[in-house]
């Protein structure tokens, strides 16, 4: 959040560390969950974003924004996303990357674990 004209630095690295990790472009991550929210059915209303799978439409909202226009939820959103991404990570299967379930699971928050920074 802003105060005085200044970032909190603790914003700045919650900020840095979500952008690492989530690693998507924001088009690409819209389309990834556009896929997975519309199931079987694949029906969507007249704001097809709002059909969008949570947390990842949460997340898309964060990457649509500013620094400066960050609000206490896109803080948390982020904390949120930067803890499960780095569990998930962590509890990586023995199948790597080809663990389909786990793969999806990170792309869903905006993390694809086969694109290098």
């Amino acid at each position: 959040m802003v105060r005085g004209g200044r970032v909190d630095p603790d914003v700045d690295a919650i900020w840095d560390d979500f952008h690492a990790l989530v690693n998507v472009p924001s088009e690409q991550l819209r389309q990834w969950l556009l896929t997975r929210g519309s199931g079987e059915g694949g029906v969507f209303g007249p704001d097809p974003d709002m059909s969008l799978p949570e947390p990842g439409r949460h997340i898309l909202r964060v990457l649509t924004k500013r620094k400066v226009d960050l609000t206490g939820e896109d803080i948390q959103v982020m904390r949120e996303a930067i803890d499960r991404i780095e569990s998930l990570i962590d509890e990586r299967p023995s199948q790597g990357n080809t663990d389909n379930e786990w793969r999806h699971s990170l792309l869903d928050l905006g993390h694809d674990v086969l694109v290098e920074r």
